[in-house]
């Protein structure tokens, strides 16, 4: 493929650094962004929305400033309002909800210079690791067009794995901004909760599990932009610990000293696949090979316990959703417009009790003590990102006829790790390390301590460094 290295490296920051210097003018970024969207977007399914017009009066009429001063950005379509444009969260029931305001973040995506020229397809309420919806249909993986880019920011992560732009927004209740980072080969962080802001519309979502960031190629550009997106917002229930050091100077800075790094291999009942047990067996030679010191461990928790007190928290706060809806509508939400999931969740814990809501919330904050314990041990844990490679598309399904237990069967035997750090609050990433014969990405999934952002941006450098990715790239691709 005759493809140049350097375009297929080039991140945000360089972007950035050319309409500094008149290299390249906001107008002809966002112009090179639409062009680049609309060749690879046929394949990809990956737009909810075109905001080109309204992103070429902001690129012509504000001059470039922030870190990121004219760079073209896409926002997720999920909980994340954008002034006069639709939000549907991947639901039918909303498919014409157009917002009045913007959200903190999208607030802070402009203050960082960022251009917001369109948003990305979500499944239904984010609640799946694969990003198809009866509403938008299957967003795709550039790597192979048969499966799935993930959940429930694939859509960004296959537009940023396609060189459709170096940067995306996405947000993560459960593994979603890691899990399409993984499957996608791109780099995805999940922040501590409470780093990122919620509002105005909410305090948190899911019990706090819920969290938003970016997706991106580099691990800098990551770096950058939760050093604009970071800080509790007004009102705002909790906040992450403040740092004086910038995440970016943590990315570009000093490589981290000597780590004990913590490895787990699966999570019981489900066996990894040997494809993903392969990956991180060499991410951990790889950590070893720079100076660190890998042990073998197990987590603190029994999983069906913790995916049965999650769902209790998320099909409560479904429930809690379908009223607001329906006191909005004048009348009861029609659950048929639902995807069989949520017809399934609200079936099985839409009615839970109070206490069994609070008893659920205590649960994930007594596992957020566990794993604190944990890291008195270790100063990162290492895992992969997915139990299994990418799955094809249509694969991962819910029936009307399903049970609780079957939902949980088919996502977490799928990706049995990336929640457990929602539940504790302490920051993860996927790292994409890794490819397997069939050439699907197969990302490492690293975990520290709450507030331990800085450790995983130091340490994802130094593994970009000693194993880069950027200049892989997909078979559709927008370059």
């Amino acid at each position: 493929m005759n493809v140049s290295v350097t375009k297929t490296t080039i991140d945000g920051l360089d972007l950035a650094a050319q309409i500094r210097s008149g290299h390249l003018s906001p107008a002809e970024a966002l112009s090179d962004a639409i062009a680049r969207v609309e060749k690879v977007n046929p394949e990809l399914n990956a737009i909810a929305e075109k905001l080109y017009d309204t992103a070429k009066i902001q690129a012509n009429s504000v001059a470039a400033s922030g870190p990121f001063g004219g760079v073209p950005l896409l926002t997720k379509d999920l909980f994340t309002p954008v002034r006069g444009a639709r939000m549907t969260n991947g639901s039918l029931l909303l498919k014409d909800n157009v917002m009045s305001f913007d959200a903190e973040l999208v607030t802070r995506f402009r203050k960082a210079g960022f251009t917001i020229f369109g948003t990305t397809t979500s499944p239904e309420f984010g609640s799946s690791f694969t990003t198809e919806s009866r509403l938008f249909g299957a967003s795709r993986n550039p790597w192979s067009l048969d499966h799935i880019c993930g959940g429930s920011s694939g859509a960004a992560a296959a537009m940023v794995a396609a060189r459709a732009l170096p940067v995306a927004h996405g947000n993560d209740g459960g593994g979603s901004l890691r899990v399409p980072a993984s499957v996608c080969g791109v780099f995805g962080l999940k922040p501590s909760r409470g780093l990122t802001p919620m509002g105005p519309a909410v305090g948190e979502g899911w019990a706090g599990m819920s969290t938003s960031h970016v997706i991106s190629i580099s691990v800098r550009d990551s770096a950058a932009a939760l050093d604009q997106l970071a800080g509790a917002d007004l009102g705002a229930p909790y906040a992450a610990p403040h740092h004086e050091q910038t995440f970016l100077s943590a990315a570009t800075g000093a490589p981290p000293k000597a780590l004990r790094i913590g490895l787990v291999s699966h999570l019981a009942p489900w066996q990894s696949h040997a494809d993903c047990v392969e990956a991180v067996q060499k991410t951990a030679k790889l950590c070893e090979t720079l100076g660190h010191k890998v042990e073998e461990t197990t987590l603190p928790v029994q999983a069906l316990e913790f995916y049965d007190n999650v769902f209790t928290i998320i099909g409560s706060q479904t429930r809690s959703l379908m009223h607001f809806l329906s006191r909005m509508a004048g009348h009861p939400v029609d659950e048929q417009a639902l995807e069989a999931r949520h017809r399934v969740l609200l079936r099985e814990k839409g009615n839970s009790s109070g206490a069994d809501y609070a008893a659920s919330v205590d649960y994930i904050h007594a596992l957020g003590r566990r794993m604190a314990e944990l890291f008195q041990r270790f100063d990162v844990l290492l895992m992969p990102t997915m139990a299994r490679p990418p799955a094809r598309i249509g694969e991962i399904d819910v029936k009307d006829h399903d049970d609780l237990s079957s939902i949980i069967e088919t996502f977490h035997s799928f990706s049995p790790f990336t929640a457990l750090f929602n539940a504790s609050g302490q920051p993860a990433m996927s790292v994409p390390l890794h490819w397997n014969s069939e050439q699907l990405p197969i990302g490492s999934h690293f975990a520290a301590p709450f507030g331990g952002e800085p450790l995983l941006f130091a340490l994802a450098a130094q593994l970009e460094q000693a194993l880069p990715w950027a200049h892989r790239l997909p078979p559709v691709n927008a370059l």
